[in-house]
């Protein structure tokens, strides 16, 4: 039934875009950095399990700041008032997300204080956080380990007339100090030294068997030494501080003339970013703070103090940390896909029907298989593929080389602007290129985020292309820690679209139409609106309307406004969004019919899926792309189909337990803040646990299913 709208309306027509119905993206995504902490505070979970979520935590923060939070500052110095969706000026902004990080920090620090160190100790592993706690023999251990392992490496550097202020690398740890001359009663001097990444920051104590371990940062074991370090000097202060710089590239691509080296140059930039924020030691002394604030131009608002740990991403080396199994949560292997048993004929299971992954609940390794049985197979002639991402070291790009050094014609686009990943893509770019790949470096103007391989065999009834699509990257690494979905398929107009695809990457050749696919920039997001304003329609002549979206993020206006009036016309509609969520729910006659939950779970939810009811005629769609301005408008992304029956029944169902879930999922409030599910009179329903049982249950099925062939299969012997 259609409810009749109340918002607000202008010349008789309600407003969907008014700036009261959006929520700040910003100020969303601490909220979204809020349900990670939620995990590490949560007493159910395994206690090293809340360490990594607590890392996590940092890590995000590292990012929000170098990319977002510069973002921000740069319109404010260059004097841009342009308001946000949210009505929002870029001061207003800064302001309101300096407030929100703030109290996000320490909560993550009140979080380590009250109650995971505690249980550390009580577990078996005591941090010494200062080196004045050292026993005696500690002590000396130390001293040897510092002498013989991080005394070669350390760089101390003076600050006088003849030695200007040195460069403080980004997010690196550094001890800075006040000194004075022995001899004469001189003035103060400020020093410091880099705490060297190259060592491990975790030091682990000696112990007896069944003595409690013991660990202590390298930071306080260097600043234990640092008399070592300046000769002749009495350190009369020592604090350690940790900066973060702007590293938004800025690249002028139509006017750099070769974009990998206008990008190598531009990373080398990023350790001379604005510093945008200063963390130091709570306590630190006034007059090495006065420096700090001088030298690296920071106001007082983008400083933190902090009650703990510097950088609390080492959280995740404790993690790491041998003799503790019991305190983390079972390690799950994913499971064999049902149709591509392990050494079958890839090729020729796709042609029986086209085959769907669940990633990690299933394995990656047939996608890796897939490119690497291309590479060997006489038949194959291409390979064509996409890379956002790829993990250290790839055997896909590995695949990719062997299939060029066969003779294949073998092209693939490496996107470069891949943010923190161009490094790691120049070198993979760079070997491809060496072995004899045609490489493409992205597109002008835009990032290629779509996920597609191409591979165009001879067979018997002639030329036949097969084509994997994802919602994730071909990063054999993530795909064991991030949710997405894979579609393995030889359908005839798929080949026809994915064809068209690379034409499109690798020249000018724009199709005359689509069969199946839809790619952003032109297309995808005017599909979407389509596809949204169809279920309104149906709505409003009271047939079958249902929409559920799942992605990572939803800030797109003309999306937001179009659910708003989907909404309005009585579609219901469900929305399962990880972090960022513009939308506003429980507007009156607006968003009364939308709801949107965020699952954080022990795997990144990353895929996206989208379902929509037209009339009883279900469509469901995989996509790389999330509802945001930058997948929409300004990058290649693809989405695609899932057409079989028993398929869009998967995905449909991985919808269906997703909504179910009532451990980790939170619920969007009218007021803007998460709630987790109410739970009164519900069974616990864990949704990643129940795929986690699926995959186990259907693997050791089809390998039941296929002993059984393998021994009913009675080879004819020789008379």
């Amino acid at each position: 039934m259609a409810t009749k709208a109340e918002g607000i309306v202008e010349k008789g027509k309600v407003v969907m875009k008014d700036k009261r119905y959006f929520e700040n993206r910003e100020l969303s995504w601490i909220l979204f950095d809020h349900r990670i902490l939620g995990e590490a505070r949560d007493k159910t979970n395994p206690l090293f399990e809340r360490l990594k979520f607590l890392s996590i935590t940092a890590s995000n923060l590292d990012e929000f700041f170098m990319v977002r939070v510069a973002s921000i500052k740069d319109m404010v110095n260059a004097d841009y008032t342009k308001k946000d969706i949210a009505g929002m000026t870029p001061k207003e902004q800064l302001a309101a997300i300096s407030k929100s990080i703030h109290k996000l920090v320490e909560l993550q620090y009140s979080t380590w204080r009250r109650s995971l160190e505690p249980q550390l100790k009580k577990d078996g592993l005591y941090l010494v956080e200062s080196h004045e706690e050292l026993t005696k023999e500690e002590g000396s251990f130390v001293d040897r380990y510092f002498q013989e392992n991080v005394y070669p490496v350390l760089t101390p550097m003076a600050v006088d007339s003849s030695r200007p202020f040195p460069l403080i690398r980004n997010k690196s740890l550094n001890i800075g100090a006040m000194v004075r001359r022995k001899e004469k009663e001189g003035e103060l001097e400020f020093v410091t030294v880099q705490v060297p990444s190259v060592l491990n920051r975790i030091v682990e104590l000696p112990a007896k068997d069944g003595e409690i371990k013991r660990i202590i940062f390298l930071e306080e074991v260097i600043e234990r030494n640092m008399a070592k370090l300046f000769l002749n000097y009495e350190i009369v202060c020592a604090h350690p501080f940790r900066i973060m710089r702007n590293a938004d590239l800025t690249i002028e691509e139509d006017e750099a003339e070769d974009l990998l080296k206008e990008i190598e140059k531009q990373i080398k930039k990023r350790q001379w970013g604005e510093c945008i924020r200063l963390e130091v030691e709570q306590g630190m002394d006034e007059r090495l703070l006065a420096i700090l604030k001088k030298e690296l131009s920071i106001e007082d608002s983008y400083i933190y103090e902090i009650d703990g740990p510097l950088d609390l991403t080492v959280l995740m080396k404790v993690y790491g940390l041998e003799g503790f199994e019991e305190l983390k949560a079972p390690k799950f292997e994913p499971k064999a896909v049902p149709q591509l048993p392990a050494g079958c004929d890839i090729f020729e299971q796709i042609r029986k029907g086209d085959i769907l992954m669940h990633h990690p609940y299933q394995t990656f390794t047939p996608v890796v298989e897939f490119i690497r049985q291309a590479s060997v197979d006489p038949k194959v002639l291409a390979i064509k593929q996409t890379l956002y991402r790829v993990s250290g070291n790839s055997p896909i790009i590995a695949a990719l080389a062997q299939a060029a050094e066969n003779g294949k014609q073998v092209s693939v686009l490496v996107e470069l602007k891949a943010r923190f990943d161009e490094e790691n893509n120049i070198v993979w770019a760079k070997k491809l290129e060496k072995a004899g790949c045609h490489v493409i470096y992205g597109l002008v103007g835009l990032k290629t985020h779509s996920k597609i391989t191409l591979v165009v065999r001879r067979e018997e009834n002639g030329i036949k292309r097969y084509v994997h699509l994802g919602t994730g990257n071909y990063n054999d690494a993530t795909a064991k820690l991030y949710t997405d979905i894979g579609l393995l398929t030889c359908s005839e107009t798929v080949g026809e679209d994915a064809t068209a695809v690379f034409n499109m990457l690798s020249g000018y050749s724009e199709p005359l139409f689509w069969n199946k696919l839809t790619l952003a920039p032109l297309w995808l997001k005017d599909r979407f609106l389509y596809l949204i304003q169809r279920e309104k329609q149906y709505a409003l002549e009271g047939r079958k309307a249902h929409i559920i979206a799942k992605m990572n993020s939803l800030c797109d206006p003309d999306v937001i406004a179009a659910l708003y009036e989907a909404s309005a016309a009585g579609v219901k509609i469900e929305l399962i969004v990880r972090g960022i969520c513009c939308l506003r729910v429980g507007i009156p006659g607006v968003s009364d019919n939308i709801s949107v939950r965020s699952i954080v779970g022990n795997f990144l939810e990353h895929s996206r899926i989208f379902y929509f009811e037209n009339d009883e005629h279900p469509e469901v769609y995989c996509s790389s792309a999330d509802w945001m301005p930058r997948n929409l408008e300004r990058r290649v992304e693809i989405l695609f189909p899932v057409d079989q029956p028993e398929l869009k029944g998967e995905l449909r169902h991985i919808l269906d337990v997703l909504l179910a879930d009532t451990v980790k999922a939170s619920v969007l409030m009218p007021d803007g803040t998460y709630d987790k599910v109410d739970r009164r009179g519900k069974k616990a329903v864990l949704a990643q646990d129940v795929f986690c049982r699926e995959a186990a249950k259907k693997a050791k099925e089809a390998k039941g299913q296929q002993a059984g062939e393998s021994r009913t299969f009675q080879p004819k012997t020789a008379q």
